[in-house]
């Protein structure tokens, strides 16, 4: 017996289009993250869902009531899916953290499974938070097929996680576009198997927030030299 959790980021909101760390600040969405989801509710459409989970997070829950239009369930929030909290970071432009905070940013950016922000979280603590969040879904939902719409940096420690991984390889994991879908199938002994990565096919290149922004190339390519 299969239990699909279907891990849908949040649409645009307008940190990620203003490029400001939002982490659990509730930033609402951006006209363009609505022209997502759009194009999320009419993809979603096609998929059998059983359950839906969300972050209680505003760009989060509207992303759950879009993939959820055509399905009419009861969209179940969890505090425990929500984003990194940044601590100081909250709210500041991402070209001002190498200048504010330079050690923290070096984490960030070269060793995140170090990252600790003063009076945040620690990459530590999302790494387990966020899969013992899912898994505790797939528990509740034997054999069902449940959408959860989380946040680009829980989704991405879940993944490293669900591929077998140790927070120590979390560079080795890309991000993923607002609204792109992973599909990750667990047996009866809870053994993870993922089935579609990071896919953002529904969208076009005039609404992908990562057709308009090229941090995340950079971000590759700098992996792709270590």
């Amino acid at each position: 017996m299969v239990t699909r959790i279907v891990l849908i980021r949040h649409c645009e909101a307008q940190g990620n289009h203003e490029r400001i760390f939002q982490g659990r600040t509730d930033a609402d969405i951006s006209e363009n993250g609505k022209e997502q989801l759009m194009a999320l509710a009419e993809r979603c459409q096609k998929i059998l869902l059983d359950a839906i989970y969300s972050s209680p997070l505003k760009r989060a829950y509207k992303t759950a009531e879009a993939a959820n239009l055509h399905h009419n369930l009861p969209i179940k929030t969890m505090e425990d899916l929500a984003e990194i909290n940044g601590g100081h970071w909250e709210g500041v432009r991402w070209h001002c953290l190498p200048k504010l905070f330079p050690e923290e940013y070096k984490a960030w950016e070269d060793a995140p499974h170090d990252f600790a922000p003063k009076g945040g979280e620690s990459m530590k603590q999302v790494f387990d938070r966020i899969w013992n969040a899912i898994m505790a879904i797939v528990e509740e939902n034997r054999g069902k097929t449940v959408a959860v719409v989380s946040h680009g940096c829980a989704i991405r420690n879940f993944l490293c996680r669900a591929k077998g991984l140790p927070i120590e390889k979390l560079n080795d994991i890309g991000w993923c576009d607002n609204t792109a879908i992973s599909i990750i199938d667990f047996d009866e002994e809870n053994r993870p198997r993922i089935m579609l990565l990071n896919d953002a096919s529904h969208l076009t290149k005039e609404i992908s927030t990562f057709a308009k922004q090229d941090w995340w190339r950079k971000q590759q390519g700098k992996r792709a030299k270590t």
